[in-house]
């Protein structure tokens, strides 16, 4: 039988969708292109390996009803202002074996089987060697990131190594240990950076890199070494059917290592030109909400070109201005953002969800701004909860009151943006909406008028929080731990974190910084998992303000903290099911703890 080779949508076979060796995808760039013919032409065998790019998860699209990345909304950071949204299934409960999404495993194993190919006929291709070292170094990272998006979800997965023909025994495929699972990761990563250039250029842009790959090695050990994974006593008797544990014991020195990794990335990445991100004129606002908009930024170490992305703008938009108010950050989120001298306003709650404040910190909850904020960050009759508040608030949060786009928003009942203005679900469920990743001076919805986007993955900000972290489980609230830290605090105009912090102090410092720093770029929903704090963070009862009440900007009824809803968790959400169809093809790859 002549072996064909499918080019776009490639099954994985046993382990997904696959019925019969007869049900075939498209081919390209060919209907009826051979393996060896794809390989024996250059340009054949570039387009292949570029078409795997397109497998990217575009995490930029928190709403998608097929529940690729459901993982903003369902974080505490964020919720949807339209219903059945898979984020809501998770949120509320309602998913399990034979209803989750199988996108990420389906997807991932797609790309996966379609790199194994091209790693063993690339070197069959009559080209230039050094193009054809890049290109393994790509396929080698792309490996690893699609290994490791899949094991952020369902913990320890199988491990193809090569790729499988529909007359393989795909009974015999079953998990691997986590162990293995990121060593492989590594590896990959390993090899990758030996291969591929440091930096992104106008040749490259949208691909894999050697700060990409250090990236993802830091990531990938920061998770071995977090509770979740590291000897997690809940996982301790789980094991495939031949009786093998599939999780780890617990091994201090795995925070070591995941400081190394994230210190090695640091080093040659900065050697290399990479640097935080700073505006021009040096706007703690601008130094944070730019990182987002200006594409290709120095801080910015790997990320997907995603075009006009125009859905992610309308998601954001108020209705005013023709959007659908959709990505609304939650109340305990803003709640969240310090003062802009470093003060937390908040420390907690009270059964009826009225916050907890810390007079010292100089927060109010009640009354509005007398005059314009000198730097330009409110307005006059700015609500008090509003005011003072930390640069990055104001980079992220759209709230009642503030200028977006020539005009003041009006999220109270009877304003241009508020509930009965804004038709069926188009309109913010909690009076406000999200502002970062959004582009305010050149867009226009109205006008049809929109920019190009992408969606980071890897910033040189998160591995400094990386090695923070690390090296504060590995050693304590060491030197390196508060420059790193300060460092970013500083870029967005905090003041240093006091000295003399305990381990654990430095430990609450670090998880805040990271909700922070890095909101709605989709770790939020794994940092709760693999500290296992969810239980805590995902347990929520949701409140935001009264958008059913409101005549003016300066109506308290609006401000009234009101209950939304609760969402649950139990100890099984901590991984994802395995989706039934998958075991029901293959017993040998058992389910995860909780879910049977």
């Amino acid at each position: 039988m002549k072996k064909y080779l499918y080019l776009s949508g490639i099954l994985v076979l046993g382990l997904t969708m696959f019925s019969s060796c007869k049900k075939y995808l498209d081919m390209a760039p060919d209907e009826n292109m051979t393996i060896k013919e794809v390989f024996s032409n250059p340009e054949y065998a570039e387009r292949f390996l570029k078409g795997t790019y397109n497998y990217l998860p575009n995490e930029a699209n928190f709403a998608e009803l097929d529940g690729r990345d459901p993982f903003v909304g369902a974080s505490d950071n964020m919720q949807l202002s339209w219903k059945n949204r898979f984020a809501d299934h998770i949120n509320y409960g309602s998913w399990g074996p034979n209803d989750v999404p199988n996108s990420h495993w389906d997807v991932g194993y797609q790309a996966i089987r379609r790199l194994n190919l091209f790693t063993e006929n690339i070197g069959t291709t009559p080209m230039d060697e050094k193009s054809k070292s890049i290109m393994i170094g790509e396929a080698n990272f792309l490996k690893a990131f699609f290994y490791f998006w899949m094991i952020r979800l369902y913990g320890p997965v199988p491990l193809l190594t090569n790729s499988f023909q529909p007359d393989n025994d795909f009974s015999l495929i079953k998990r691997a240990t986590l162990e293995d699972c990121i060593d492989y990761v590594v590896k990959r990563c390993d090899t990758a950076a030996l291969l591929l250039p440091m930096n992104v250029n106008e040749d490259n842009l949208g691909k894999g890199t050697r700060a990409a790959a250090l990236a993802l090695k830091s990531r990938a050990l920061l998770y071995m070494a977090s509770p979740l994974w590291n000897g997690n006593p809940d996982y301790a008797g789980f094991a495939d059917n031949d009786g093998v544990k599939l999780f780890p014991d617990y091994d201090a020195e795995r925070w070591q290592a995941a400081a190394d990794a994230a210190k090695a990335c640091i080093t040659q990445c900065e050697s290399a030109g990479y640097k935080l991100y700073h505006a021009p004129g040096n706007d703690p606002v601008k130094n944070y909400q730019d990182i987002f908009i200006n594409n290709y930024n120095p801080e910015v170490l790997f990320a997907r070109n995603i075009g006009v992305f125009s859905h992610q703008e309308m998601c954001a938009a108020p209705n005013s201005e023709g959007g659908w108010s959709g990505y609304c950050p939650l109340q305990n989120l803003v709640d969240a953002y310090q003062m802009a001298d470093g003060a937390t306003p908040i420390t907690g709650y009270h059964p009826d969800g009225t916050p907890i404040i810390d007079p010292k910190s100089g927060y109010e909850e009640s009354g509005y701004a007398g005059a314009d904020d000198p730097q330009g960050h409110y307005l006059k009759g700015t609500r008090n909860m509003y005011v003072n508040r930390e640069p990055r608030f104001y980079a992220t949060v759209n709230f009642c009151g503030a200028m977006w786009r020539g005009k003041r928003l009006e999220f109270w009942f009877s304003g241009k943006d508020g509930k009965s203005n804004g038709g069926a679900e188009l309109y913010t469920i909690n009076g406000y909406l999200l502002k970062k990743f959004m582009n305010e001076n050149n867009v226009s919805i109205v006008d049809g008028k929109f920019v190009l986007k992408t969606w980071i993955y890897f910033r040189l900000a998160e591995q400094y929080l990386n090695y923070a972290e690390a090296l504060n489980e590995a050693q304590g609230p060491v030197a390196d731990v508060y420059k790193y830290i300060n460092a970013i605090r500083e870029r967005s105009g905090l003041p240093p974190l006091p000295a003399s912090l305990s381990k654990a102090e430095m430990r609450e410092r670090i998880h805040h910084e990271r909700r922070i720093e890095l909101a709605f770029e989709t770790h939020r929903y794994f940092d709760t998992k693999r500290w296992k704090i969810a239980d805590s963070t995902d347990n929520l009862t949701m409140y935001g303000l009264n958008i059913n009440k409101g005549k003016s900007l300066n109506d308290d009824e609006f401000y009234e903290r009101t209950y939304i809803n609760k969402r649950v968790f139990q100890e099984k959400y901590y991984l994802w099911p395995i989706a039934q169809a998958v075991i029901d093809k293959n017993p040998n790859i058992v389910q995860n703890p909780g879910w049977k």
